[in-house]
């Protein structure tokens, strides 16, 4: 998928959230989400801050206080952001829909698994669908299955191929994996709440390995203004 086509994906993406959100209670904000630990409240604040980059300095200090933790640094910065009114986070999701801001050296390809991730994060525990193209799914999929460290440990999917049911897609080699693309994204995310609709050998060998490697919540570093470097991509 093109530049072009990803950005309009993404405004897409953001604008559907702004719209899912608006519909809400005030319990369903509180919801947790598929990303660990935080609901849905901290998902729309991390979203809200994507295309806002914090300058250098701001992010300098803010690692310092977080002892150079990454995951730490960021829960701090959404968490503490999440506290901003339910008006607000998704007004600026919605005036923000259509940014390409990015913190260096990010680029659009994190950023198009990001949102389609952490859309989900909010949609399926609210049982709630929130549409995606099969095509961006399946160019989300193949981004994420590549990122390693410092966004999730790569070798989840060593000796795994991932095919997809719903669209002409597959990645890797060895024990299958079939299902449709959006379960299998959340799979390679560390999600396993579609895990039900996908079937083949290697899925208990995923469901396994995501207990035992070390376990990093989704925090691409595309999405999110203390990004860093875009991590290893796995051979």
């Amino acid at each position: 998928m093109d530049r072009e086509t990803s950005w309009a994906v993404i405004e897409g993406q953001r604008l559907r959230i702004a719209d899912l959100l608006t519909g809400l209670t005030p319990e369903e904000w509180e919801t947790p989400s598929l990303c660990g630990g935080w609901r849905v409240r901290d998902v729309a604040a991390h979203l809200a801050l994507t295309p806002q980059p914090m300058p250098v300095r701001g992010l300098l200090v803010a690692g310092w206080r977080a002892r150079g933790d990454y995951n730490r640094m960021i829960d701090r910065l959404t968490l503490a952001y999440a506290r901003r009114p339910e008006a607000e986070l998704i007004s600026q999701i919605r005036a923000r829909a259509s940014s390409r801001r990015l913190p260096a050296p990010t680029n659009y390809r994190n950023i198009l698994f990001d949102v389609i991730v952490h859309g989900q994060d909010i949609a399926v525990p609210l049982n709630r669908t929130l549409a995606v193209d099969p095509v961006a799914v399946a160019a989300a999929t193949t981004r994420a299955a590549r990122v390693g460290w410092p966004v999730w440990d790569g070798h989840r999917l060593d000796g795994i191929q991932l095919r997809a049911t719903d669209i002409d897609w597959e990645f890797g080699a060895g024990q299958q994996i079939r299902g449709p693309i959006m379960a299998l994204l959340l799979l390679v995310t560390g999600r396993t709440a579609l895990a039900h609709q996908l079937t083949g050998d290697g899925l208990d060998t995923v469901t396994t390995r995501l207990t035992v490697l070390p376990r990093r919540r989704l925090r691409s570093p595309a999405s999110n203004p203390a990004s860093i470097h875009e991590g290893t991509p796995n051979p």
